[in-house]
Formats: structure tokens, sequence, C-alpha cells
């Protein structure tokens, strides 16, 4: 066992600092620091991401920016990672190399995170820690302890993170499954024996704060998914969240009662099966087959399981709707079930695939209809629960929108927590010594993946899409003369905008109409500047525009010297 920490000295101060993941879902990036204030020592829990979406064209990925622990990374003593979600590991080999700090999973996440340093070309730069199940081991001033829970992946693990200050309790993600899959029961003996410690504070999952009564359990979905997939004709796909590797154990079951053979679907699929099985998960199930062997089995004894469950665009599901997957096809009077709940902002791009499902013959299962979906977040029961196994002296409620911090709080103070407090990304807080408090507020933001380059979310190319997606763009050419005459003809190129405005007349007219009107009211003496030209024209265009279409397109000009 990993020794205490040393006692603490006067101006010590154990404080807790989220970049991401309060006040949002995803991209988790959660700090604590010990020390004094200007000698503080810190351990950062979980590096996550979430995904881009239509207010940020061409962003695959979102992260927190770590600015703040970055310029103090000679006092980061490691990065500590609870499961391997990718809202909690994300962003681990994107920004490591800002970070370069040591790094401790467990087996199955340890696995994942090495894939995705392989990716990157550092698995070798970076030291990765496997810590055992259930272990303890000490950072500087942090004596951290893994305890067991349960959630829609292997190995979640709660930190018990003991300071001289006291302990804080950082759940991660959970939920009470009274019959895991996949995995460990939940450690619900070593919890209490915390909570009789004495904890100072749990750091608490807020996603289902709203949901009353519990969240369920995966046995229950796996005989459930039997009776809905016995009832199917013809050729059943299965789409739910890669990483929900208990969802994919239940599915394969109720595929084996019914007599279909699974095919995986999507990279994503194969990458975290292969990673359970290196994990020992899994070992219970015959091989699963691959796409290749559709062809070769009759409709009524397939089954696939793919990813796409959210709609995503390049996702199998999505591409075997458009026809666009070389191996995959599915047909009138097959049937797709969504063994997933739908993430919030995405509702568009669900409902878009389930129409288009819909269109074609295809029966669409999903929550609503049958029981084939337990969310892995703690709904109101569980969480009741989990105070009353740990007795925190704080609440200090993450993971969820401010709506759901500020409910989790309430109901923190209606189970007699003496302390709660509504955190947001950016925020400083002082856990100890003294009453629970906000000191302080430091920088925060997000990161953008935008391709294969990393940027931050102010440099404005993200905000130069939306602005050209709502309102198109015009490129004008001018040439001049050392006089600053115009020779030959203005060129305009418009790309977004409508042919024509509500009169008939051509925009492309309205344009070269303003251009004309614009170095004829501009003074000669004025036109020997390229770059007042240029912003003259480009007033001018922008201004007729939208006097006529009531919009702001982008505006472009060019000037050429001869």
């Amino acid at each position: 066992m990993a020794p205490i920490p040393n006692s603490s000295g006067p101006s010590d101060e154990l404080v807790f600092l989220p970049l991401g993941g309060a006040g949002e879902i995803g991209m988790n990036l959660n700090l604590y620091g010990y020390g004094p204030e200007k000698k503080r020592q810190w351990i950062m829990v979980d590096l996550g991401v979430t995904f881009g979406d239509d207010r940020t064209p061409g962003v695959d990925l979102i992260m927190p920016d770590p600015e703040y622990i970055v310029e103090r990374r000679d006092d980061l003593l490691g990065l500590v990672l609870t499961h391997a979600h990718e809202d909690h590991i994300g962003a681990v080999a994107h920004l490591w190399p800002r970070l370069r700090c040591p790094v401790y999973a467990t087996p199955f996440t340890a696995t994942l995170v090495r894939a995705k340093l392989m990716e990157a070309g550092i698995e070798n730069e970076v030291p990765l820690h496997i810590v055992a199940l259930g272990s303890r081991f000490s950072l500087g001033p942090f004596d951290i302890e893994l305890v067991t829970l349960t959630h829609s992946i292997p190995e979640p693990n709660a930190l018990a993170i003991r300071t001289p200050l006291g302990l804080v309790m950082h759940t991660g993600d959970w939920k009470i499954d009274p019959e895991p899959l996949v995995g460990g029961d939940m450690d619900i003996t070593r919890l209490s024996e915390i909570g009789d410690e004495g904890v100072r504070a749990i750091v608490c999952d807020s996603t289902n704060v709203f949901s009353p009564g519990s969240s369920g359990s995966e046995a229950d979905v796996a005989k459930a998914l039997i009776e809905v997939i016995r009832e199917c004709e013809g050729r059943v796909a299965v789409t739910t969240f890669a990483s929900n590797v208990a969802r994919i154990e239940s599915i394969a079951k109720a595929a084996a009662a019914c007599d279909r053979h699974v095919i995986l679907v999507g990279r994503a699929m194969f990458r975290l099966v292969g990673a359970a099985r290196d994990a020992g998960y899994l070992a219970d199930l015959p091989p699963f087959l691959t796409e290749h062997d559709v062809g070769y089995l009759p409709q009524d004894k397939v089954l696939l399981i793919c990813t796409g469950s959210q709609g995503e665009p390049r996702a199998a599901l999505a591409r075997i709707v458009e026809d666009s997957h070389p191996n995959i096809t599915l047909s009138p009077g097959d049937t797709v079930i969504f063994s997933s709940r739908i993430i919030p902002g995405n509702e568009a791009s669900i409902f878009d695939l389930q129409n288009r499902l819909a269109l074609r013959g295809i029966k669409i299962i999903t929550e609503r209809d049958h029981f084939v979906h337990v969310s892995g977040h703690p709904c109101r029961d569980e969480l009741a629960r989990m105070y009353q196994w740990i007795r925190p002296e704080v609440s200090i409620p993450v993971h969820g929108e401010a709506r759901h911090l500020a409910e989790h709080a309430r109901l923190a103070r209606e189970l007699q927590v003496p302390e709660a407090v509504v955190i947001r990304n950016g925020l400083m807080m002082r856990i100890a010594p003294g009453p629970a408090e906000i000191i302080g507020e430091v920088p925060s933001g997000r990161i953008y993946l935008d391709g294969e380059v990393l940027i931050e979310a102010e440099e404005g190319a993200v905000q130069e899409r939306r602005k050209l997606a709502f309102a198109g763009s015009v490129f004008v050419s001018l040439v001049l003369d050392e006089k600053g005459q115009v020779r030959g003809d203005p060129q305009v190129r418009l790309h977004g905008l409508p042919e024509e405005d509500s009169h008939g007349v051509a925009f492309e007219d309205r344009a070269l109409d303003a251009i004309d009107e614009a170095l004829e009211r501009l003074p000669v003496k004025r036109r020997g500047d390229d770059d007042n030209v240029a912003e003259f024209v480009r007033r001018a265009v922008r201004g007729a525009l939208r006097r006529e279409w009531g919009k702001k397109a982008q505006v472009s000009v060019v000037v050429t010297r001869i």
C-alpha cells in the first residue's frame, strides 16, 4: 500500500480546477492541485474530446485547451485515466506532446490509449504505466486508489484521492449494474469503507440527474434483445456505440440464441473488440465474422453490429443506407435496431438516417419501442446510494450541462450534504482548508482538430466557414495601372448566392454596378494604395448585395497593378 502523504504546511491548499466537462457533457479534463499557491503540484484526471457538428464545419474533434497546465507542466505529476471512453481519453495522443507527463491507466484503457499513441507515432515517447484494478499508488502529495465501478465499458474506476488536507472521491462515469456482463462487480464494500474513512468532497457524474429511479442492468437488455431479434425477418443490423463492450456481448449472445451469425461492420468495432479480447474480455464468444462473409449466409442467419448510432455520415450504417458500402446492403423487410440513446445535438442527423431507412422499407426499432438500451450513467436513486456510501462533506457536480449541475447540487443538499458547489470550466475551487469556495478563474477554451492540424478556437477559420455557409462568398479582381485607372473589365465570381434578386436582376450585375460606382466615387489620388482600393470596393459590393438580399456575403477583392 502506498504511504500516507506527509502532513500539510500552513499555506497548503487542495484545489480542483476543471478545464473540460463542467457545464458540458464531453471532453473531460480535471485538475487537482496541492500546496501553496505559488508552488502547487498537480495531477490531471482524464483528457477527452467531443465531436464537431454543424456549428464547427470541417472540425472532427474538439478538445479542452490545456494551456493553463501546460505553462505549469514541470509541476504536473501525471495524467490518470478513469476509463476508456473517447470523452475521457480521446485527446491524449493529440495533447500529450504539450504536457509530456506520465500516463496511468488500467490494462484495457491502456490498450486503447497505446493504439492512439501508435497512430500518432509517439508510443515510444509516452511513459504509459499500467496499473491494476483496485491498486493504489502515489504521485507526490496525492495518494490515489482505484475503486472498481460499473459502466458501459470495461474497467471504469473511481479515484479515491488522499491528500494531507483530506480525501476526494472522483467517480468518473458510473452506474449501479447488479449484473454487469463484462468486467467485475461494483466494489460497494470498498466504497462504504472509504465513506467510513471520511471524505472531504465527491466529484460526481451528473448526466442522468433528471431521470428518476435506476438506469437498469445490461443483463436485462440482453434478455430483451433475444425477444426482439427473434421476431425479426431478413437481415438484422444493430447499431450501438463501439465502446459499449457489454452491449456488444449482449447483442452477440442474443444473436446466438436466435441462430444468427454476428458480423462486425466498421473499423471502430474491430478496434474495440480487439482491445477487449487482448484485455481478456469477450473470451467466451466465438470469433466474429467479417463483412466479406455476408454474401455466403442466408439473410435470416445474419446479424450485423454497426457503427453509426448517432447518424455519423462516415460511419458504417450511413454508408449502408447510401448504398456506398462495398459489401453490405439492406433490403425492404430487414430491421435496424438502434441500441443506444440520442446524444443531445445529434437529433437531426439520427432522424434523417432513420427517415432514409423507412423510405427503403426497412423496419426501425429504438429504445422508445422496446427495451434495447440502458444508460451507463446513474439516475437519481443511484446517485442517492452513492452519497449514502461516501457521505461527503462537499458535493461537486461535473459531467453535465449547467442545468444538470444545478439539479445535482439541489439533490445533494436534499441528501443532507453540508456543502454543494456548482462549478464550470476555468473556475478554481478550494476544497480545503476551510469552506469549499471558488477562489479564482483561469483561461479555458477549446482546441479544434481541423483535418490533421490543431487550431485554437479563436483563430477564426471555423467562424469564417460558418459565415460562408450562411451567406456565401464573392471574389472580385481588379486591374489598375500606375495612375489608378481601371484596365479591362472587373471580374466577379459568386459562390453560394442566388442567381437573381427579388427584382430579377442578377447578383453578378449588382456587384459589377457597385464596383463601377465605387471607383467613380474614389478620387484618383486615393487609388495609389492597393489596400485602400480593395477595402473601398469590398464595402461597396457587400453593401449593395446586402440591400437586395438581406445577408452579408463574404467579399474578397484582389487589386493587380500593371
